[in-house]
C-alpha cells in the first residue's frame, strides 16, 4: 500500500534524543505514514534505537549511507519516499500528535503545494515560542503566497511543513551539501509554490540540546559555521534576485535581525579577530544598501563599528544592549529643531566621530495608547487610559482624545492623571444609540506628533465602545 505521507528523518549520533523523536512520529493521529530513517554514518547507539522501532512498527524503514551531512541524507530519504505528501523531521526534535493530520488535511482541502505551521522551542524540557518564527503565524491564512504574505520570508525551515510530493519533484527541489542546507530549499519552495497554507497551530517542537554534542545551530559562532551560513545567504539572495526580487529587502532585514548576531558573538569572544572581521565585511557586502540604512539605530551602530573594525567598542555596545533587556531609550536633542536619537554609547564621541545619522531613531518612535477601564457612574462613562511614546522616558506634553464611528468625531475633554495616565468622561447622549465607536488619540512632545487608536489593555485589539440602548441602570457598553 502506498502511504499518504512520507516523513524523512536523517540521524547522526543522536542517541540521547532519537527515541523521543521516533515516539512522537509513531503517535501521530495521521496513521497512514511511512517514516524513512536515514542513518548518516552514526557511530553511537542511534542505529540500534532506529532498528528497534523498525522491528516493532512496519511503517519505519531504515536507509544507510556514509556520513555526508544532513542535506544528502534528506535527499536519500526523498528518493525512497512513496507518499503523496512529504515531510521532514530532525532526529533530536519532537512532532506534536496532531501536526501531520492538520497539515495534510489542509492540503487535501485547498490543493496548495505546501502547508506550514507555528513552531515551539524545547528548552530544558519547557516549550517556548520560537523567536525565529514568532512573527509568522499570528494570522493564519489558506491559499496564500510569500509574495502576498511577505512575513513568510521569516519561515526558513523545512521541518514545520508538509509538501505535496508532486510539487517537490516538479520543481526539482534538492538539498545542497553544507550545514544550513534547509534555508535555500525552504525559500525556493515558498516562491515556486502556486499557493501555501499557513496554520496557526504549533506543528513542530524544535529542541535546543541540553547535553552531549551540541547541534549545528549551537556551534554557530565557529568560523566554519559562519562561512556555511554566508553560503546559504548567498544562495537565497541569488535565487530571489532571479525569481522574486521584491522579497530581497525583507530577507536582508531578517539577516540583519537574526543571522548577524552570530558574527557579533564571534567578535565578542575571539582572540584573533582579523579573520572574523574579513568574514563580517563579506556578509555586509552581500546585503543591500537600503537594508543597511533602514536597520534599527542600535543595529546601525553595531554595523558601523564592525565596518571600522572597532571590536572593543562593539563589545561595549553589545554589553550595553544586554544590560537593557527592557529596552533602550530614545531622547530628544536640539533647541530650535528637535531630533530624536538612540541613547547609546559613543554618541558625539570626539575620538570616534560617528555620524549623528547612525543614532537617528525618529522612525522607531511609536505611540502607546490603551484603555485600562471604562465604568458607568450613573450619569456618564468614566474612561481611564495610558498615553506615552515607546522608549521615551518623558511625559507627553499634549494629549487629545476623540470617539470616531467612521463618520463623526466627538472630542472628549481630557484630564491628566500621573505621568502617563489620562481620564475622560463619555456622555452617551452625545453619541446616539447603536453606534460602534473607536477611540483616537493625538499626542505631541517637542514638536513630534503621533496619532493612532487606543488598544484594549496592554495586548488587546483596538478598543471599541458601543451604545445599544438605554436600560434601567443607564447606558450599556459592549467592549
Amino acid at each position: 500500500m502506498i502511504p499518504l505521507l512520507s516523513v524523512v528523518v536523517p540521524f547522526h549520533d543522536v542517541e540521547a534524543y532519537i527515541t523521543e523523536c521516533l515516539k512522537s512520529l509513531a503517535a501521530q493521529t495521521l496513521e497512514d505514514i511511512e517514516v524513512i530513517l536515514v542513518d548518516d554514518g552514526s557511530e553511537d547507539g542511534s542505529r540500534r534505537v532506529a532498528e528497534d522501532f523498525a522491528a516493532r512498527d512496519e511503517r519505519f524503514v531504515i536507509v544507510a549511507q556514509r556520513n555526508l551531512g544532513p542535506g544528502p541524507a534528506r535527499n536519500e530519504g526523498v528518493r525512497h519516499a512513496r507518499g503523496t505528501y512529504l515531510a521532514f523531521a530532525d532526529s533530536d526534535d519532537v512532532v506534536p500528535p496532531h501536526a501531520y493530520e492538520l497539515l495534510v488535511g489542509s492540503l487535501a482541502e485547498t490543493g496548495s503545494d505546501l502547508a506550514c505551521g507555528a513552531v515551539g522551542r524545547l528548552v530544558d524540557g519547557r516549550l517556548e515560542e520560537s523567536t525565529l518564527h514568532e512573527k509568522v503565524f499570528r494570522r493564519p491564512q489558506l491559499c496564500t503566497h510569500i509574495t502576498d504574505k511577505q512575513v513568510l520570508v521569516r519561515d526558513r525551515t523545512v521541518w514545520n511543513k508538509v509538501y505535496r510530493r508532486a510539487f517537490w519533484e516538479r520543481c526539482g527541489l534538492a538539498f545542497p551539501t553544507g550545514i544550513y542546507e534547509d534555508v535555500p530549499v525552504a525559500m525556493q519552495a515558498h516562491v515556486l509554490a502556486t499557493s501555501v497554507d499557513m496554520v496557526g497551530d504549533v506543528v513542530y517542537h524544535w529542541r535546543r540540546r541540553e547535553s552531549g554534542t551540541t547541534s549545528i545551530t549551537q556551534r554557530r559562532t565557529e568560523p566554519a559555521n559562519l562561512y556555511e551560513r554566508l553560503a546559504a545567504i548567498r544562495a537565497v539572495r541569488a535565487f530571489l534576485e532571479e525569481h522574486a526580487p521584491d522579497l530581497l529587502d525583507g530577507f536582508d532585514a531578517l539577516v540583519l535581525e537574526k543571522d548577524i548576531l552570530f558574527l557579533f558573538q564571534a567578535l565578542e569572544s575571539c582572540d584573533e579577530c582579523g579573520p572574523v572581521l574579513e568574514l563580517a565585511h563579506a556578509w555586509l557586502a552581500e546585503l543591500s544598501v537600503r537594508a543597511l540604512a533602514t536597520a534599527p539605530s542600535l543595529r546601525r551602530l553595531e554595523l558601523h563599528l564592525v565596518k571600522r573594525g572597532l571590536v572593543a567598542e562593539l563589545r561595549k555596545v553589545r554589553a550595553f544592549r544586554r544590560a537593557r533587556e527592557g529596552g533602550t531609550r530614545i531622547v530628544p536633542r536640539g533647541l530650535r529643531v528637535t531630533n530624536w536619537y538612540g541613547d547609546y554609547p559613543f554618541f558625539r564621541n570626539r575620538r570616534l566621530r560617528i555620524p549623528d545619522e547612525v543614532f537617528d531613531a525618529r522612525d522607531e518612535l511609536k505611540l502607546v495608547a490603551k484603555v485600562d477601564a471604562c465604568e458607568w457612574t450613573g450619569a456618564e462613562y468614566q474612561l481611564r487610559g495610558h498615553v506615552s511614546f515607546h522608549r521615551v522616558d518623558r511625559k507627553v506634553a499634549k494629549v487629545g482624545l476623540w470617539l470616531c464611528d467612521g463618520r463623526r468625531r466627538v472630542p472628549l475633554e481630557v484630564r491628566r492623571s500621573g505621568r502617563h495616565g489620562v481620564v475622560a468622561a463619555i456622555d452617551p447622549r452625545r453619541l446616539g444609540g447603536g453606534k460602534n465607536w473607536k477611540l483616537q488619540v493625538r499626542a505631541e512632545l517637542r514638536g513630534l506628533v503621533l496619532t493612532g487608536w487606543c488598544r484594549d489593555g496592554d495586548t488587546g485589539p483596538t478598543w471599541r465602545f458601543s451604545v445599544p440602548g438605554r436600560s434601567r441602570t443607564g447606558m450599556e457598553t459592549i467592549q
